[in-house]
């Protein structure tokens, strides 16, 4: 999608084929002008304010050697400290290029300090809101040129949120714009099974077209700042990284991967595509969803999709989540392994303000329709409008938890209200303009390296990541790097059955540790997945700390190793030249075989701790020999 993107942009500086001579050379002149002329201008005098703004960070750097060690902080001192929150505050201060590269630079623990990525983490968007004259026409634009009165019902024109490069309405879309419903099933005695079958198994809402939309519009003028300040970050990349001693940071190359980033969020279509595959991929799932979008007038300024009626996460992590503590925990994690394990394809944002919680009502059983009219298996009858009684069901519920936030107690009090009238939660995911695939190369480094984990290999391991990285000849001390690694998962060895009090995150950030100090660079996108576990444990514990990641994710490898054995049985030869497949059956059953392994352990550590739950129920209770 990136590059078809990209490809627009070129075509719109081009006159069309069969344009007059005229506007040919006027488009020729205007393109020089910009090129040659406004844009150096434009970029210098955006360098000028950016040299305002960071030559007192530099000057700032001989404090970071100054003051006491606080142990608590990573044992950083405290003038460095301050220098982190100067940085930060002048990243605010510069605008939504470095607003965006601190919150990039806050995943990439691998690189920077652990303090620092906690203090990115936080930045926040100072942009001021553009105005409303430019929504509108807009979004005028994106539903080719109607009046923007005759789109919605009801328009909030204060923006719920503003971003850095996009700020966000909500709407209310006029009865005639909603899109049909593609994914209702069709009535008849099929349709009816299949709707029973998913209230028995899953308990799923209804999903149905919602008139309550948000509203995504990107600032005007922001791709062009965009740019200017890539062109600015590469020179002082190419510059840093001729120091000596500094080109293992590979900077440029770090520069060129946030480019790419950026690109993917200045085209709001790519985040309307990428709500779609997710909502393909949980379809089956009743724990989490994700917001419906409107592609039809979704444009590249413009995303228009279902208003998600929730209540954000992290006002469970502060008031608590009741009864559904526990709940919410497990699906939350169980939510990111099916991205990572299953579909490859994962949202890089998460973090507790874009996951919404909300309740439903499960349905009830058409058992009337199954049984007492069979006849109408292959007649479609046709049914009526689709009402909106379930978002108003959840709107109730959600109106009944927000007068308690700040209210501990009482919060508590109403979710247990909630469950025994037997409303039940769901996570949606917002905000999908970032996501994770591995590509083949890095999934085969990730099988090889869980190929060596699960062997409890941890110096093959260490080697591996070494070899892998972007630059292997700037590791410091290869072979201690290794041993360290063997070190770390000798002792989760130690511990294989009692992985539920392992922090899969602590061992997480001690790997990611050694890879800064050793000089390690790993690929982006696996650092990603790793910063995605980290959140997604770290989000669960604080609701659940006896949260099992191992135990979580065992559903995901009985899936996993059924795909894997039915892909070793049915694939002998590769399908196409690029396709690095299996040979064999004997070979794609060697290739699953790492994965076996963890599955088999975990099953038997399961089956272990259930047995012992079980004994020690019986001594308990008495039901081993119960006295008569």
């Amino acid at each position: 999608m990136l590059e078809v993107s990209t490809r627009e942009q070129k075509e719109q500086r081009r006159p069309s084929p069969g344009a007059a001579i005229q506007v040919r050379i006027w488009r020729a002149i205007a393109n020089f002008y910009s090129d040659w002329i406004y844009e150096p201008m434009a970029t210098t005098l955006r360098f000028a304010h950016l040299v305002i703004i960071f030559v007192p960070v530099i000057v700032a750097i001989p404090i970071m050697f100054m003051g006491e060690r606080v142990p608590e902080k990573s044992n950083e001192r405290t003038g460095t400290l301050w220098w982190y929150v100067f940085l930060v505050n002048s990243m605010e201060r510069a605008g939504p290029t470095f607003i965006k590269l601190g919150q990039w630079a806050a995943s990439r623990s691998d690189i920077f300090p652990t303090q620092m990525c906690e203090l990115m983490s936080r930045l926040h968007s100072n942009v001021d809101a553009h105005s409303l004259s430019a929504t509108k026409r807009i979004i005028e634009d994106a539903f080719c040129g109607l009046p923007f009165e005759e789109i919605f019902l009801e328009f909030d024109e204060t923006p719920l949120g503003i971003g850095a490069i996009a700020q966000v309405y909500k709407a209310k879309l006029h009865p005639a714009l909603l899109p049909p419903n593609s994914e209702e099933e069709k009535q008849g005695f099929r349709g009816t099974f299949r709707h029973n079958v998913d209230v028995i198994a899953k308990s799923s809402p209804r999903q149905v077209p919602s008139m309550s939309v948000a509203i995504k519009v990107l600032h005007p003028g922001v791709e062009n700042m965009v740019q200017r300040d890539l062109r600015i970050m590469h020179f002082f990349a190419t510059v840093i990284n001729a120091i000596p001693t500094m080109e293992w940071l590979s900077l440029p190359d770090e520069v060129t991967k946030f480019g790419e980033m950026m690109r993917l969020q200045l085209d709001l279509r790519i985040e309307g595509n990428n709500l779609v595959r997710f909502r393909k991929n949980f379809k089956n799932r009743s724990t989490v969803t994700f917001p419906k979008p409107y592609l039809d007038y979704t444009t590249k300024n413009v995303l228009i999709e279902e208003f998600a009626h929730g209540i954000p996460l992290s006002a469970f992590m502060e008031m608590g989540g009741g009864v559904f503590q526990k709940d919410i925990a497990n699906m939350g994690l169980d939510a990111f392994l099916h991205m990572l394990l299953l579909d490859n394809f994962i949202h890089a944002d998460l973090h507790p303000g874009n996951i919404m919680i909300r309740f439903y009502k499960p349905e009830k059983l058409d058992l009337l329709s199954l049984f007492f009219n069979p006849l109408q298996a292959s007649t479609h009858i046709p049914q009526p409008p689709l009402t909106t009684s379930q978002n108003d069901v959840t709107e109730v519920a959600l109106a009944r938890l927000r007068p308690h936030i700040g209210n501990p107690k009482a919060w508590n009090e109403e979710l247990a209200a909630l469950d025994k009238e037997l409303y039940q939660p769901q996570l949606i995911f917002i905000d999908t303009g970032l996501v994770t695939e591995l590509n083949a190369v890095n999934r085969r480094n990730f099988i090889d390296l869980f190929h060596a984990i699960a062997e409890f290999d941890g110096y093959r391991a260490g080697h591996l990541m070494i070899s892998r990285s972007r630059q292997p000849d700037v590791v410091r001390d290869p072979e201690i790097f290794a041993l360290k690694m063997q070190h770390l998962i000798l002792g989760v060895k130690a511990k294989t059955f009692a992985l539920g009090a392992i922090k899969i995150g602590d061992l997480l950030s001690e790997a990611l540790a050694m890879v800064r100090t050793h000089h390690v660079r790993l690929e982006g996108d696996f650092v990603n997945v790793v910063i995605g576990i980290l959140l997604l444990e770290g989000i669960g514990r604080s609701l659940n700390p006896d949260l099992d990641l191992c135990k979580t994710s065992l559903p995901m490898l009985r899936q996993l190793g059924a795909q894997t054995a039915q892909f070793a049985t049915m694939k002998g030869q590769p399908t196409t030249a690029e396709d690095e497949g299996p040979t064999s059956l004997g070979e794609a059953l060697r290739s699953a075989w790492p994965m076996v392994k963890v599955w088999l352990a975990l099953e038997t550590r399961e089956f272990l701790q259930t047995s012992v739950e079980d004994v020690e129920r019986c001594v308990k209770y008495d039901l081993l020999s119960p006295n008569v």
